[in-house]
């Protein structure tokens, strides 16, 4: 009897020794309570509608109600530090945006590797930005823009929704790739760029094509190209960047599910299942494409792959353009 006891507790010491296998064994019925989802954006903006059409989906497969929380503000940053405190027991997660996690962590004094802070699940989506110029401006083609550029040295302006962000550094790559002098003009925010635009006042931005979409109805902005290839019809007929002269330069933004850095296996995995199951809901991806994404839902391994080579590739651009930290 004695011999016995003695095994088991071995058994049991090397159960709490693994913190995966204690998980598999004690929880097997994760989900067991409702799932809070931190949205670093205010509520009604893109990337929460997004998050309340995948919650309502998955919270369908996990048998659960995942509970949208919007943390907007600080770039993203309060939201990330509050799911990487988190205890990592799968029932506090954040739906982030590529900028959140790959380029606001290098624009910190006290750079960190958001690896250490944060597991991932999965890629959901997947969109690509649109080049809009001025119809004040006579060109209708990247390569129209570049020679344009490069008759006037310094008179080309692009707007952006602030410094370090998406558009900022997108038109730093571009003025690279393209070996152009153009000026960044910073915005508070997406619309009074898009106003100031319209009468000519900046003339090109990189943003995504829903927020644009109005004006370039108007014909007051016009489209010249797409910074990657897309299946949606949203993008039908708008060229390739990187096929129009600019073969280097290629970006999409996306948002992917994280949890804390110490999420257990089996959580993932159960996760990683539903987001699986997302593949085949048609209906579902027609939904996202109606605000202007596309369903890209890709394994954990795969998302912490595009967060080390994207995190590589905006560090360039951040260093090459001199962007102060914050």
């Amino acid at each position: 009897m004695l011999k016995r006891r003695s095994l088991a507790a071995c058994v049991c010491a090397v159960i709490a020794a693994t913190p995966g296998l204690a998980y598999s064994q004690t929880n097997e019925t994760y989900p067991a309570r409702p799932i809070r989802i931190i949205v670093p954006f205010a509520a009604g903006g893109p990337a929460d509608v997004v998050a309340r059409e995948i919650a309502q989906v998955l919270g369908k497969d996990l048998g659960r109600s995942l509970l949208i929380e919007n943390a907007g503000g600080g770039a993203g940053v309060p939201a990330l530090n509050a799911v990487s405190r988190s205890p990592a027991d799968g029932y506090t997660l954040l739906f982030a945006a590529s900028g959140n996690v790959v380029i606001q962590p290098l624009l910190t004094k006290n750079r960190v590797d958001v690896l250490t802070q944060l597991a991932p699940i999965g890629m959901v989506t997947s969109s690509p930005h649109v080049l809009v110029v001025s119809s004040t401006l006579p060109v209708r083609t990247v390569a129209e823009l570049v020679t344009y550029a490069k008759a006037h040295p310094g008179e080309v302006n692009f707007a952006s929704a602030g410094v370090g962000g998406v558009a900022h550094l997108s038109a730093e790559l571009f003025k690279r790739a393209t070996d152009i002098e153009a000026r960044h003009v910073p915005y508070k925010g997406t619309s009074q760029a898009m106003t100031d635009m319209a009468s000519g006042q900046v003339q090109a931005m990189f943003s995504s094509l829903p927020s644009m979409k109005g004006m370039v109805d108007k014909g007051v902005l016009r489209v010249i190209g797409i910074t990657a290839a897309s299946p949606s019809g949203a993008y039908k007929g708008i060229p390739v960047i990187k096929d129009s002269g600019v073969p280097n330069f290629e970006y999409n933004t996306w948002y992917g599910l994280y949890g804390p850095a110490a999420l257990p296996q089996p959580v993932i995995a159960r996760l990683s299942q539903a987001l699986a199951k997302l593949k085949s809901d048609a209906a579902f991806a027609e939904r996202l494409r109606s605000q202007g994404v596309d369903l890209h839902v890709s394994t954990a391994a795969e998302l912490a792959e595009r967060t080390r080579k994207e995190t590589a590739q905006w560090d360039k651009a951040i260093r090459d353009a001199r962007i102060e930290l914050n």
